[in-house]
């Protein structure tokens, strides 16, 4: 009665009421009570496709009763706090401290103190040291294990890689040592993806860089038949609209493109393909169990997909029925406009041959015009437009290139078009990501950042086109944890002890407290930002994630060399993720 007492008081307490459609029982028998705990407010957490194929896939087991949490809300963050009531489980309204093992999914690197909130509204020390037995394991994974340094002293393990074939391991491990945290933690470190952070010495140098570890490495674990891999037949139905409210199947895992700046292509590598007809079947079977009328295609980029159109046709049936099938992530590159949709988003990244060529971006002047007239004549009436600023390289030319490739649209959506489209610009920061060729880079100034950004405000406002772009300090945080080791953690509890959360949410972020905590740890953030030599030992060099560092290195000495490198459709390019035989285009 108490948690009903106190979600009357909240803005929207249909975040923690629970009873969702296609929800778990919590009654069910069981030996393992797992939380999967996401470190972001509910809407954004029920549009992850990862939580939700880990939360059914755990759920399936016999043995296991997965439950939720997600980070609260101010309101009730401060209600919780007040009347002394730990933090609660959707499902069952069960502390969390009476889990028996705590997962979070950790997907940006903004969403830092939010763990440290999380535990603290659990009752739970920070640090894993100061955790025994009787209390939850605690445990993460998700997109930021690539560099886990900064948070891992927080969690007494780490998934680094997919977790489906590693957590099934990790739970019948769990059964076998129920009540010997260490032993369990010393026999979990020897399963392929599973990083315990007390077993790495990490060794430093006297100019902060480091030296070396004392462990061996940890190999990057991930699904090696997708095909056959676990996928719900089913989902969870928010009780309140999601940031992205759809069914969702997945195309496949990987990238062929190799753009250099993206962690996501590289992380994600080897490329693996679910096959038409189980995502027919798979469609079909989530529109039925959800009641959804709109369905996505989901994938790094879903035009990629090699049997793309025999699948629409497969799923013309879905769509006759008033679905309506969803292509969140097409390339200007061979773009069709049978794939058109009323909305549609295209990334050039750069404004400019000469950089989308230092960038591997493997598109041209022509492919981006050809792109824009079959959106405008299929009627697109919608267009989003991506770029980043920053990129190694960048001159001004590349800049006023943006502007340029705006206008072309504007241009050609009057000429086109059946319509006038709306026409929106976005720019990022572009900051240097472990795994990637241009993890060695700096990130852009203060000063140079701004100025770009205004340049491009003027000319766009001049010319009534919409644009946005992302805060310069947000993404200097991002890019500072982004590649920072493990002696920024304390920074993490400094600035969460003024009182940083929601980071990533602008009302609440705090640059001067960030910086006061910097200042108190006596840390230098720009230790982070600046550029580093190919021979200095990175933070994550632990983490074998089945991509050569030999390729990186030359992929970044051909991009100053303005040499792209073909898809890997098109052959082998050597970057080491088909070693172990499984990629789909090797």
């Amino acid at each position: 009665m108490i948690y009903t007492h106190i979600l009357k008081k909240v803005i929207k307490p249909a975040r923690y009421t629970g009873g969702e459609y296609n929800s778990c029982d919590p009654a069910k028998p069981h030996e393992i009570s797992f939380c999967f705990c996401f470190p972001e407010p509910y809407e954004v957490a029920m549009s992850n496709l990862g939580m939700k194929i880990l939360y059914h896939m755990l759920n399936d087991r016999p043995d296991t009763v997965c439950e939720r949490c997600f980070m609260p809300w101010p309101d009730l963050s401060e209600i919780l706090i007040r009347q002394d009531i730990p933090l609660f489980s959707i499902e069952s309204k069960k502390s969390l401290r009476e889990f028996d093992i705590l997962g979070f999914s950790i997907h940006h690197e903004l969403c830092y103190t939010n763990i440290l909130h999380m535990l603290r509204l659990a009752g739970l020390p920070f640090y894993a040291r100061e955790r025994g037995e009787g209390m939850p394991l605690v445990i993460a994974g998700g997109p930021c294990s690539v560099n886990p340094e900064p948070y891992a002293e927080f969690f007494d393990l780490i998934v680094v890689g997919e977790g489906e074939e590693c957590l099934n391991s990790l739970l019948g491990l769990y059964l076998e040592e129920k009540g010997d945290r260490k032993r369990f933690l010393e026999r979990a470190a020897a399963i392929e993806g599973v990083y315990v952070p007390s077993l790495l010495e990490v060794q430093y140098s006297s100019d902060g860089t480091i030296r070396g570890f004392l462990d061996p490495k940890v190999k990057k674990t991930f699904v090696r038949d997708l095909d056959n891999s676990y996928f719900p037949e089913r989902m969870i139905i928010p009780n309140i609209e999601a940031v992205h409210d759809r069914a969702v199947i997945e195309l496949f895992r990987g990238c062929s493109n190799g753009c250099r700046f993206c962690q996501a292509g590289f992380a994600t590598r080897p490329i693996r393909y679910r096959s038409k007809g189980k995502l027919s079947r798979q469609a079909a079977k989530l529109i039925e169990s959800t009641g959804y009328e709109e369905i996505s295609l989901s994938s790094l980029s879903t035009g990629d997909y090699p049997e793309l159109r025999d699948l629409l046709d497969e799923l013309k049936p879905l769509k006759e029925k008033w679905t309506n099938i969803s292509l969140p992530s097409l390339r200007l590159r061979g773009f069709y406009g049978e794939f058109a949709a009323g909305s549609l988003t295209f990334a050039p990244e750069a404004g400019t041959q000469r950089l989308r060529d230092v960038i591997n971006k493997n598109i041209t002047d022509e492919d981006i015009e050809a792109a824009f007239k079959e959106a405008f004549s299929a009627d697109c009436s919608n267009l989003k437009l991506y770029f980043m600023t920053g990129l190694p390289t960048e001159t001004m030319e590349d800049i006023e290139g943006i502007a340029q490739v705006a206008l072309l649209a504007k241009r050609l959506s009057r000429s086109e078009g059946k319509r006038s489209p709306s026409i929106t610009v976005s720019s990022s920061v572009f900051l240097p990501k472990p795994f990637t060729p241009f993890q060695w880079e700096a990130m852009d100034d203060r000063q140079a950042t701004l100025e770009k950004q205004a340049y491009l405000r003027q000319i766009f406002r001049k010319n009534r086109i919409k644009y946005s772009y992302h805060d310069y300090d947000m993404s200097r945080l991002e890019a500072i944890f982004s590649r920072g080791d493990r002696r920024l953690s304390e920074v993490i509890v400094a600035a969460y002890r003024k009182g940083c959360t929601l980071d990533s949410w602008t009302e609440f972020f705090d640059a001067k407290k960030w910086d006061e905590a910097f200042s108190e740890c006596g840390i230098d953030p720009g230790f982070y930002l600046r550029k580093r030599p190919f021979d200095e030992v990175l933070p994550w060099d632990f983490i074998d994630a089945h991509i050569s560092r030999k390729y990186l290195q030359r992929e970044c000495e051909r991009a100053y060399a303005g040499v792209t490198t073909r898809d890997c459709r098109l052959g082998c390019n050597g970057c080491g993720a088909s070693a172990g035989g499984c990629c789909a285009l090797c």
